[in-house]
């Protein structure tokens, strides 16, 4: 379950598009950050469990600021609590950010509805795609329990993580001439690694989400069948092999 501490900083890759000098700044950004977290992630538990007793942590939904409060530290408590509020913020303002570009990308490719696919001529985002994420994700949040959201996602988001790692070593070996603006260092070992890695974190998820995930995957199998196979410009062979060649995405 500690994997759902790192959702999200592939968010970062959604914003390609977005950044001035992706090949520099995207990598940058990803290894920066994660390293930067992990350390503060480490740091926090050497610390809160040098304070009082780890088994008292077990059940604890905040156990930094239990960990503050069991000492006496209130005002430290309060700090923390705060901090975590705003952290969880700017989570889920970057989950609707990195979810709404990928269904941008899906529209542009054919496989969701071309209403998808429109940029606000004034903000110069995908508003339809925004309040479409946001309202799903309060209703999701409103209706379901923390642990059950908390497990969904990690599945998600590890099997995401295990079709990347495939893509790269099957596409590195039967389109060895693609262009590349980046490149997975140590290949194969660290695309090998995640999909290793991805899946035994899965294999260790509750039964139960093994089959609420399979319900989903078969709504999104459906889903493709029923309209992105038929719309797909890939398929089609319509897709721009450059950049160059896209077409620009029509505003709202």
């Amino acid at each position: 379950m500690i994997f759902f501490a790192y959702i999200g900083f592939d968010a970062i890759s959604t914003a390609a598009e977005e950044a001035r000098h992706p090949q520099r700044d995207l990598p940058f950004g990803l290894i920066g950050s994660l390293s930067i977290v992990t350390v503060l992630y480490i740091v926090f538990s050497l610390f809160v469990t040098g304070l009082i007793p780890f088994r008292l942590l077990a059940n604890q939904d905040a156990p930094v600021a239990y960990a503050l409060q069991y000492v006496g530290v209130t005002w430290g408590a309060a700090a923390v609590s705060v901090g975590a509020l705003a952290g969880l913020t700017t989570v889920i303002l970057i989950d609707i950010f990195a979810s709404s570009r990928v269904m941008l990308a899906m529209s542009r490719d054919g496989l969701l509805p071309p209403a998808f696919a429109q940029v606000s001529s004034k903000t110069k985002v995908p508003l339809l795609n925004t309040w479409t994420m946001g309202i799903g994700i309060a209703v999701i949040a409103a209706l379901s329990p923390l642990n059950l959201i908390a497990k969904m996602a990690n599945i998600g988001t590890l099997f995401a993580f295990l079709l990347v790692g495939i893509g790269v070593i099957y596409l590195c070996q039967k389109q060895p001439d693609l262009p590349r603006p980046f490149r997975v260092p140590g290949y194969p070992v660290i695309p090998a690694l995640s999909v290793v890695a991805s899946l035994y974190l899965m294999v260790n998820l509750p039964k139960l989400t093994w089959i609420r995930f399979g319900s989903w995957l078969v709504i999104g199998l459906l889903l493709y069948l029923f309209y992105g196979y038929r719309h797909s410009r890939l398929r089609m062979g319509t897709l721009p092999t450059k950049q160059s060649e896209r077409t620009p995405t029509p505003p709202l």
